[in-house]
């Protein structure tokens, strides 16, 4: 079974490297086509200079079947699947009308000029795919399995959840896994875009295309090749590429109906000129020819998605991803961002900075500690890890065993013990009187300090107490100080009270934030802030913000890719840096001002062109470089934004 599964993959792989080498040679496989066709037209013209016109009419066929195959393909394709006519069946067209009155050679240079522009157009747009063909090559396919003690080759399609892999210096670590054994440096940047290696040690978790620079290692797999945080990035992006953005759809639907106008006024054009100006049914006809070339609307067409993919290119380079041209074309317009407070503003990992307990129970304060512990390591939020941890580091075991637990979502946990109701939340949360275990002065003090107070109740009655601290991130300052100079409002939600609340707002520099929210009301908030400020952004870690990053104008997730961040927002932040929110907007800024450079510039030529047309001032190999020239000068100017 195993041998028949091998053979039965192996084709499947060859096949799939076959279609990625064809992929890369198009471009060239095009030019030459293209190339081959000019020189077909020279003979013809020199066979013509030697009145030999049957032999160069041949040459000039020749040439309008190789450089005219690629682009008479692609339209005849894209009508049969599309059911809509396109620019390429209109140089077709015009190539085949003035065949037929006899401008074979001005047919057969529309003809090359629009190949060499073609190949040229997917080997730019081939470009804009750059960074995804080099993602891609960056994953492993073999990794060394552990087996019975000895190090096994091993194809990466064959590792299994559980298994051992050893990862030598310099190699990349071919799968997602936590480190089991060994202390290295691995370099994220294909992950996170962290130019600077990350240390990992016992317990670490590593991922699949990031290298290991120094140490060797031993990794147990977390998950199956297809489930690869690296895998997911790539997939992500290449769905993003798919995904038109709403002045791409909008171009998209205007290319079908400017065909059929402009099929509708070269109908005109065929005879009317012939009466009301006294052209010749010859000029007329070559006219018509030439505005079926010049009005063809291929610049405007490749006016976006170059520019598009170009930039999703360069945010995925940056560890920025973007699942779809329209949340990365709506960025530059923010007016808002809220963002969550714990694990966004804050490094979210909180830590215990003083513990109090009721005066006439001091000597019950190590048992609390320990029935605290053993309650909230059921719970994943960032204030009971923190509590364990403190608890932990002083008891090594947590010896109790809970009769049931209910977590109350954004508000604490309830738990029951040998016939006991125990309480762990915020002060709302409380039957009791808080004031036994700490007085208003003294909390007030700790909540100034942008602690977060955590009591503990145990049949209805307050026993203890903890205050939490969580740590500001560096760069979060900085990040809403760039969001400020760009003109947009930056908005902290939290759970907090006011005091806590207003301490973590201050210190980084944010004016506005609403305490005392609950996750199931963010979603109301977020909807108050969109009516207010209008489109809006939600930061979050893309879990217990899911409703809220659903709500927002755009959803974008911290958490250094997460599985939970790559399916909740609409741009995830693979690394936990808030700074690159504006690296972001400036991005989608830039693409949005060379798209319009691109569309302004596009329509200007055509109007240009058209009028010469009629003014009888241009032949239609010049409507043709003017045409294909202007394609081409868009396409490039949409690849700036790979740099």
């Amino acid at each position: 079974m195993e041998l028949n599964i091998s053979l039965r993959k192996k084709p499947l792989k060859e096949n799939q490297l076959f279609k990625e080498k064809l992929l890369r040679i198009e471009p060239y496989i095009e030019l030459g086509f293209a190339l081959f066709s000019g020189i077909l037209i020279v003979s013809g013209w020199i066979l013509a200079k030697l009145d030999q016109q049957a032999v160069s009419v041949f040459f000039y066929i020749l040439a309008y079947v190789i450089g005219g195959y690629f682009k008479a393909k692609e339209g005849i394709t894209d009508t049969i699947h599309n059911k809509t006519l396109n620019v390429e069946l209109l140089m077709v067209l015009a190539a085949l009308g003035s065949a037929i009155i006899g401008y074979w050679e001005e047919g057969a240079i529309l003809i090359f000029i629009f190949a060499l522009s073609g190949a040229l157009e997917t080997y730019t747009m081939s470009k804009s795919r750059k960074e995804i063909s080099a993602l891609m090559s960056l994953q492993p396919e073999e990794a060394w399995l552990i087996k019975d003690g000895k190090e096994v080759k091993v194809a990466v399609e064959q590792l299994q959840v559980g298994d051992h892999i050893f990862v030598k210096p310099g190699e990349r670590i071919p799968a997602d896994g936590r480190v089991i054994k060994g202390r290295t440096s691995v370099d994220q940047a294909a992950i996170t875009g962290e130019s600077i290696p990350v240390g990992k040690g016992l317990n670490d978790d590593v991922f699949a295309g990031t290298v290991n620079i120094n140490g060797s290692i031993t990794v147990e797999i977390t998950k199956p090749s297809s489930e690869t945080l690296f895998q997911k990035i790539i997939t992500l992006v290449q769905n993003a590429e798919s995904q038109k953005s709403p002045s791409q759809q909008f171009i998209d639907r205007f290319e079908g109906t400017y065909v059929k106008l402009v099929l509708a006024v070269v109908s005109l054009m065929l005879f009317l000129p012939h009466y009301i100006f006294g052209w010749s049914w010859n000029e007329t006809f070559y006219r018509a020819m030439v505005l079926l070339v010049v009005a063809s609307p291929c610049a405007v067409v490749a006016s976006i998605m170059p520019a598009t993919l170009s930039a999703i290119s360069n945010g995925a380079r940056k560890g920025i991803l973007f699942k779809g041209g329209s949340h990365l074309e709506s960025l530059g317009n923010l007016r808002a961002i809220a963002f969550d407070k714990t694990g966004t503003l804050t490094q979210g990992k909180p830590e215990v900075s003083q513990y109090l307990v009721k005066p006439d129970l001091e000597d019950e304060k190590q048992k609390i500690l320990q029935i605290v512990a053993a309650i909230e390591k059921h719970s994943n939020h960032p204030l009971a890890q923190a509590i364990v941890r403190f608890v932990t580091t002083k008891n090594q075991n947590v010896p109790f065993e809970l009769d049931s637990i209910e977590d109350v979502s954004g508000w604490g946990v309830k738990a029951f013990l040998n016939g006991e109701t125990w309480k762990i939340g915020k002060r709302s949360f409380m039957d009791g009187n808080i004031e036994e275990v700490i007085d208003e002065k003294q909390r007030s003090f700790l909540e100034e300090q942008g602690n977060t107070i955590v009591y503990i109740e145990k049949d209805q009655q307050v026993v203890a107490a903890f205050a939490l601290k969580d740590i500001v991130r560096e760069e979060s300052k900085q990040a809403i100080t760039n969001l400020q100079a760009l003109g947009i409002e930056p908005i902290m939600l939290t759970g907090d009270n006011a005091n806590t609340a207003k301490a973590i707002a201050s210190e980084v520099g944010i004016i506005h934030y609403i305490y005392e929210c609950l996750p199931e009301n963010k979603a109301n908030e977020i909807r108050a802030i969109k009516e207010k400020y209008g489109l809006t952004a939600m930061v979050g870690d893309g879990i217990n913000d899911a409703p809220a990053l659903a709500t927002a104008d755009i959803g974008m997730a911290m958490g250094e890719g997460t599985d939970a961040a790559l399916e909740t927002a609409d741009v995830v932040l693979m690394k936990n840096d808030l700074t690159k929110i504006s690296q972001a907007i400036h991005l989608s800024k830039r693409m949005n001002r060379i798209i319009k450079q691109n569309l302004v510039f596009s329509i200007s030529v055509i109007i240009l062109l058209v009028m010469s047309n009629f003014f009888q001032s241009i032949d239609l190999p010049l409507g043709v470089i003017g045409h294909e020239g202007s394609t081409i000068l868009v396409i490039l100017n949409g690849l700036r934004l790979l740099k």
